[in-house]
């Protein structure tokens, strides 16, 4: 197996140019979750012309299996999202997007681009793996229920049921040609709240004859607090925040309702249905000690994203012989959400980052913003590195 990580590395190498055009191509025709048409036509004929013959999974995702020698033996899933954000990007390059308000602002354009630089080096290996490497390119990762969830309902990991699921995300804070990793709780589960609180509008001048519903939503978004920093173990990560509020009166005019939205995140899915029910019963029986009314919807999203320690572990390994030992780093806990959760869920899941800001500085700007963009050479790092561990995988 040893010989194969010099002929991989060539292999990157001599792929990064269209690699990178691949990128920027997808870059500049962004579309937004689950409206991945284009995007997954494009993706489709990239992979027929490797000769492969992938098939449609929840209406804009696709599957493609790269089978070795003896291809029962056993299978690697590898994924990629391909959606992209509502962000009107300001990065002046040649290849920015061209869809008003539509951004690759999360690094989506690169997982499907250095997923693909993967399948051109794995069918060029053939016939020197044995084994199965499953290719999921998946729509909706940004969007509830996610692009997984309905993947894995259409049965995406069954015929062949992967041994374990790699996946990478783009990582502003690492330089290009560095990777992290972190075993066990890794990412946090996500549920969107939205609240309503009803009272009595009228006059400013006159809160007597009114039931102000700006002051219980105010004494709402304080006293929920307490959830985490009362209710919580405090040594369980966890996140309530409100960051939406709206009170559409005026100076003078006291509205009738006040309308709310908010997050709550934790890695514990035991303590997560336990908050749910404490908040449910804040926020209510408070409004009501008021005199108000508050509507409370949780609309539950992505579980918490769980890293298989063994196979992290062996993942780290790999990835320390392809990059060497300096180049690999241990991961903080992030309290941000993936849809990579639900296969962490299912089977034995390594989610990894993959470095992208320029020795230099530049490209430093975090995901989820309009100048967010990467050094190149992390498309020459990310296709080899997935390959590389997707061998030493098969070999398990």
């Amino acid at each position: 197996m040893e010989h194969l990580l010099p002929r991989i590395k060539t292999l990157a190498a001599e792929a990064a140019a269209d690699t990178v055009a691949l990128r920027q191509h997808l870059h500049a025709h962004p579309e937004l979750s689950f409206e991945e048409f284009q995007t997954a036509a494009f993706v489709r004929e990239q992979l027929e012309k490797l000769g492969l013959q992938p098939q449609t999974v929840a209406t804009t995702g696709l599957v493609v299996l790269i089978e070795g020698q003896n291809p029962h033996k056993r299978t690697v899933a590898l994924r990629a999202d391909m959606d992209a954000l509502p962000i009107q990007e300001k990065n002046d390059v040649a290849y920015r997007s061209q869809n008003p308000g539509v951004m690759h602002a999360c690094g989506h354009d690169v997982h499907t681009s250095s997923l693909l630089g993967t399948a051109r080096i794995l069918s060029e290996l053939r016939t020197e793996f044995e084994g199965t490497v499953k290719l999921i390119f998946q729509p909706g990762e940004e969007l509830l229920p996610g692009g997984a969830s309905l993947m894995i309902q259409e049965g995406v990991l069954e015929n062949p049921a992967p041994a374990s699921i790699l996946g990478q995300h783009v990582f502003p804070l690492l330089p290009a040609g560095k990777v992290g990793l972190r075993a066990g709780r890794y990412m946090a589960s996500t549920d969107e709240l939205y609240l309503t609180v009803r009272g009595k509008g009228g006059h400013g001048a006159m809160p007597e004859q009114n039931l102000d519903p700006v002051l219980v939503a105010a004494h709402i978004i304080v006293a929920a607090q307490q959830i985490v920093s009362r209710r919580a173990n405090p040594k369980l990560p966890s996140v309530l925040s409100f960051g939406k509020v709206i009170a559409n009166g005026a100076t003078n005019v006291i509205p009738n309702e006040v309308y709310i939205e908010g997050t709550f995140r934790t890695l514990n899915e035991a303590w997560r249905e336990e908050a749910h029910g404490h908040l449910r019963k804040l926020v209510e029986g408070l409004a009501e000690s008021m005199g108000a009314v508050c509507e409370l919807e949780i609309r539950r999203g992505y579980p918490y994203l769980e890293n298989e320690p063994a196979l992290t572990a062996r993942t780290r390994a790999a990835a320390e012989e392809y990059l060497g030992a300096d180049n690999v780093v241990e991961l903080d806990q992030w309290m941000a959400a993936e849809d990579f959760a639900y296969y962490s869920q299912v089977t034995n899941a390594c989610f990894y980052r993959l470095g992208t800001r320029a020795a230099d500085g530049r490209f430093a700007a975090s995901v989820h913003t309009p100048t967010f963009d990467i050094d190149s050479k992390a498309l020459e790092v990310g296709p080899g590195l997935m390959a590389w561990l997707t061998l030493r995988e098969l070999a398990q």
